[in-house]
Order: structure tokens, then C-alpha cells, then sequence
């Protein structure tokens, strides 16, 4: 069993309750920790063997074109979407972070961690 990380992707989305960030938009970070069987991968050195990382990282910036309200709604369809083409993976850690959050006050960011 390995692991395959995606970190720190980082996305220009148009996330969150307020009007303005729908229009204005902010800066995100996505990070992914995928649980799977690596073992074929390890032998064989084929790419087919394995998850590659160049689709989820398409399917996560897909998702991150959509609007959404909710860190926990990205987040939630990121992992929904990345499971679903890729059956293989055992468990997947989905955080999705919004830097410089409008809440008032210095804060770098806010995040939502998912487990699937």
C-alpha cells in the first residue's frame, strides 16, 4: 500500500457565502493524500499501473471552476470526482484551503479536511 500526494495546488477560484467573492475571487490551496495499492507500480515502472497524478490534477482544477459557497461543497465534489475515476484508491484526504479569508480580522487562511 503507498500513498500519493498532491500538495499545494494552487487555484484563482470564485468561492464563498459573500456576493463579492463570487465576483472579486481569491487564492486556494488544494491538497490530496490518496491511499492505494502501489505495488504494480513499483515493479513495473508503468504508468498505467498506478494513479496519475497529471488527471487528478485536471479533474481537481475542473472542480475548482465551479462555484461553490461552502469549502466543505469543493471539497466534497473534489473527492467525489477524483474516487470516481479512480476506483483503486483505498482512502483519499481531501484539504481545501481559502487564503486571506474575509473574516474580519489578519488570518491566513482558513481549510476544510475531508476523509473518503
Amino acid at each position: 500500500m503507498g500513498k500519493i500526494l498532491l500538495e499545494n495546488m494552487e487555484f484563482y477560484s470564485y468561492h464563498g457565502c459573500f456576493a463579492e467573492e463570487q465576483i472579486i475571487g481569491n487564492r486556494f490551496l488544494v491538497d490530496l493524500i490518496m491511499e492505494t495499492d502501489t505495488s504494480e507500480a513499483e515493479t513495473t515502472d508503468n504508468l498505467h499501473k498506478t494513479i496519475n497524478y497529471q488527471e487528478v490534477y485536471s479533474i481537481v482544477k475542473n472542480e475548482m471552476e465551479k462555484k461553490s459557497r461552502l469549502l466543505e461543497h469543493i471539497a466534497s465534489r473534489i473527492g467525489l470526482a477524483v474516487k470516481n475515476r479512480f476506483p483503486q484508491i483505498t482512502h483519499l484526504s481531501i484539504k481545501v484551503s481559502k487564503i486571506n479569508p474575509p473574516l474580519g480580522g489578519k488570518i491566513d487562511k482558513v481549510s476544510v479536511l475531508l476523509e473518503m
